[in-house]
């Protein structure tokens, strides 16, 4: 029996998504090839007919071609019916390089909106914070394409506590996007606190440990050489060997409760508050359905204890990201004082 998806607020301005989202990047990059584009056009029209309307795409993803796939994928009037959010802030013209200079953002606003086939983005984040801008120089730009109606709401992704609190002061952020899951807590000290009392929605994106919490070690030997996750501290040998322990005791106790362990590491995060939603991403139908099945799962405070237990902060091996230069661990920007326009 298909398990229906709540709505829920996320943010205080007035944002309603779907309790449960899509993250998209893995059908078009990253995670090995690209998967064949009417598979993924299916199984996103399958997400929106079951209830989960909150599409997580960006304009690095490709790069574009993510976008470009979803816009084909919301046509035939089903752009009304979901919440968009897209990310500005990667560049990928001559080389990498974070941006959050105003030309770029109104530019990159732009390219999206057209690869999307869209009038307005529901959920505007910044991918990462450039940290040569002032956070309220990229903010000024942003609001502006609110008043102009080219973004309804405003979110960050991998931000600190005080970029955060800066940029919420130039203009309300519905939502900071954020890695969360059993194995990924550091966020829990002071990010979560501050998004609580400011009252900005919480988007956890790789709430499955990147298909770690799903299929444990085996995964790897299962990812392509093109697949970026080979190159992950957590996947690389001894962190993997020891992580794998990790899963042993996640998959034991799923079985013990009647579900899967991807299921149980997703209630995990649905159960961290009303204001959390948790963005899976798949590129398989079945696989999307066990996740949504994440929905009815219900965990006790033991539960929850004895999860958080086996992937206590001494027992994961290996950081989240090969570099952590570009997370919120460093996103700092210059005061606006020190700024000064081209």
């Amino acid at each position: 029996m298909a398990v229906p998806v709540p709505r829920m607020k996320l943010g205080s301005q007035g944002l309603e998504v779907s309790a449960q989202g899509l993250g998209c990047m893995g059908m078009s990059f990253a995670y090995g090839p690209p998967k064949p584009e009417p598979d993924m056009i299916a199984l996103l029209r399958h997400a929106i007919a079951t209830g989960v309307t909150f599409l997580d795409t960006s304009d690095f993803y490709g790069p574009h071609t993510n976008e470009l796939l979803l816009g084909k994928a919301l046509q035939d009037g089903l752009r009304e019916k979901v919440q968009l959010a897209t990310k500005f802030g990667i560049s990928s013209e001559g080389g990498w390089d974070v941006r959050g200079d105003p030309a770029y953002v109104r530019a990159a606003c732009e390219g999206s909106l057209r690869r999307l086939g869209v009038d307005c983005i529901d959920l505007y984040y910044q991918h990462r914070i450039d940290t040569r801008v002032p956070i309220e120089v990229t903010m000024g730009e942003l609001k502006k394409l609110v008043e102009e109606g080219n973004v309804k709401y405003i979110g960050l992704s991998e931000a600190s506590a005080s970029t955060i609190r800066r940029a919420h002061a130039v203009h309300p952020i519905s939502a900071v996007q954020l890695e969360w899951s059993i194995w990924s807590r550091d966020v829990e000290e002071d990010i979560i606190p501050t998004c609580r009392e400011l009252g900005i929605g919480i988007v956890a994106y790789s709430p499955l440990g990147r298909g770690f919490l799903s299929g444990g070690a085996k995964l790897v030997d299962s990812l392509s050489e093109q697949d970026s996750r080979k190159n992950f501290p957590r996947f690389r040998p001894g962190n993997l060997d020891k992580n794998a322990q990790i899963f042993e005791h996640v998959y034991a106790m799923a079985t013990k409760k009647g579900c899967t362990p991807s299921q149980l590491a997703l209630a995990w995060v649905h159960h961290q508050g009303s204001d959390v939603c948790p963005i899976p991403a798949t590129t398989k139908i079945e696989n999307f359905n066990q996740n949504v099945g994440a929905l009815a799962v219900k965990l006790t405070t033991e539960d929850m204890t004895e999860l958080e237990s086996y992937a206590a902060a001494g027992n994961v091996q290996g950081e989240r990201y090969p570099q952590m230069g570009s997370t919120w661990k460093c996103s700092e920007t210059s005061p606006l004082s020190s700024w000064k326009s081209e």
